[in-house]
């Protein structure tokens, strides 16, 4: 099978390697969407990868024995490889599983863990059925697009009541704007990049603001009759916008928090959590039974289309690379057989 690589600094491929094979209730996806998320990081960087990609949605084509897909069956790819027996597993908090397995020790091979690849392994508890009429390309938004925000919402409850505080408008981002939209919130987005805050004011954001304005928490204050928001919610993982979320909320509001940071965020127990009765949590994705939820997101949200900016052939990696690194885009999803 062929598989898209990283060689070196804004160096891409496509790597051709063994096909995986089907191994008790392990089986065979091929691929026919591979949403992009964070890759584009170490493209930049220079840091080599054989094993790209978390995301995916195809079409089961393999299995060792009868289980909870069968060959045919469309499906969307989750993250990770839980044990599925745990107790977090079995919640459907699977994100969370302390027992992963060992993905070469348990097949035996390297090959399959790539979603940006044409074809992958996976146990076939955490692959959900997509539901009759839903385009792969709309499918694979089920993870990193719309999956963390969805998740935080879900937690915070977030309703049409709600003012909503969006900061880092990337492709997480964006998936949080169409998720708040779809439930009737009114949204402040925070985002310098141009082509961005152009983007998200067509989605329907009421205030799209900048994050390096030294007044920015005042006026979202003077946005919210001088209170703050309800929640907020951090795409960016960057330590002052992670603060703002803290600051621009309202008393008894909620903060979550979905971009990765690996900084301190300065938190004053006493003002922020104490005297302000604020409910901070973090959110990683979401638990499985909320997939048809996610799923009507994606068949009735009239932002969907929006929230794909570009379907790229897997064999131009280098161009959807290079797109991806000029932050002039949303979620952009490769075509492994194309």
């Amino acid at each position: 099978m062929k598989k898209a690589v990283i060689l070196g600094e804004r160096q891409a491929g496509i790597a051709e390697v063994p096909d995986p094979h089907p191994k008790e209730d392990w089986v065979v996806v091929k691929v026919h969407a591979a949403p992009m998320c964070t890759e584009y990081k170490g493209y930049m960087s220079g840091g080599k990868s054989e094993f790209l990609g978390h995301e995916a949605a195809g079409e089961v084509v393999a299995v060792a024995q009868p289980g909870k897909v069968k060959e045919g069956d469309r499906v969307v790819v989750m993250p990770q490889y839980p044990c599925g027996t745990c107790h977090l597993c079995v919640d459907g908090d699977y994100i969370h599983c302390e027992n992963a397995y060992d993905f070469t020790a348990f097949t035996g091979a390297s090959e399959g863990r790539a979603t940006m690849a044409q074809y992958l392994l996976k146990p076939s508890w955490i692959l959900p059925k997509i539901p009759d009429g839903v385009l792969y390309e709309h499918a694979g938004l089920a993870c990193c697009a719309l999956g963390p925000s969805f998740g935080a919402f879900q937690t915070m409850g977030l309703s049409a009541y709600d003012t909503v505080l969006i900061t880092g408008i990337g492709p997480v981002g964006f998936g949080a704007v169409v998720n708040a939209r779809f439930r009737g919130a009114r949204v402040i987005a925070v985002e310098s990049v141009p082509w961005r805050v152009d983007w998200v004011k067509q989605m329907g954001a009421a205030e799209v603001l900048n994050p390096s304005d030294p007044e920015i928490v005042q006026k979202i204050k003077d946005l919210t009759d001088g209170i703050g928001v309800d929640c907020a919610l951090d795409c960016s993982g960057t330590v002052q916008a992670e603060r703002l979320c803290i600051d621009a909320a309202r008393r008894k509001g909620k903060v979550a928090y979905v971009g990765e940071c690996g900084q301190d965020l300065p938190l004053r127990v006493s003002p922020d959590l104490i005297r302000k009765g604020l409910t901070i949590i973090g959110n990683w994705h979401y638990n499985l039974s909320d997939f048809p939820g996610i799923m009507t997101v994606i068949q009735e949200s009239p932002l969907i289309d929006l929230l794909v900016s570009h379907v790229i052939p897997m064999s131009e990696i280098h161009r959807a690379f290079e797109i991806s690194s000029s932050h002039q885009n949303s979620k952009m999803i490769l075509k492994p057989w194309e």
